[in-house]
């Protein structure tokens, strides 16, 4: 298929976007149904596995949702011992948020799940498509956003 800088062209894009986020998210979603839990648990264990120690209010700031919209998830989570939140050592008002031993084996479950599709996708592409790939799913975060995300994976990759 010939893709094309064109106003058709990137008509064809955001299909293709739709379409591969929908396959991405396919089978982590049944995944976590048999949990009766959906994408907003699956963000939410995703990040708290990537940054442990993650205040709510930095996931608020990630997941761009409402508190009520969040607690609810965190509430669930939490019940279902999943994620455990500690109180800050200065700030007693600062939750901060860490997966369980249960957590972390859904949240591996998930990640490898679609760590196998990216990889399969992405194994027939050569070093410089790959990077263009991600380059350019980069330039879709909003520029405000870019240095955070970038210090998010620098962070994360510090933890490993």
């Amino acid at each position: 298929m010939k893709f094309d800088k064109t106003q058709q062209g990137y008509a064809e894009l955001i299909e293709l976007l739709f379409f591969a986020y929908r396959d991405f998210t396919a089978e982590p979603d049944s995944e976590l149904l048999a949990y009766g839990f959906g994408r907003a648990h699956h963000r939410t264990l995703h990040f708290v596995s990537r940054n442990p120690g993650l205040m709510v209010a930095e996931l608020l700031d990630i997941l761009r949702v409402t508190k009520q919209s969040l607690n609810r998830v965190l509430k669930q989570l939490i019940e279902e011992e999943f994620i455990y939140q500690k109180q800050g050592d200065g700030d007693k008002r600062r939750r901060h948020l860490y997966l369980t031993a249960k957590g972390q084996k859904l949240a591996d479950k998930l990640v490898e799940i679609q760590l196998e599709r990216i990889s399969t996708s992405m194994k027939a592409l050569s070093a410089d498509a790959y990077r263009n790939v991600c380059e350019g799913l980069f330039s879709l975060i909003d520029e405000g956003d870019q240095k955070d995300v970038l210090a998010r994976f620098k962070t994360a990759r510090a933890r490993k």
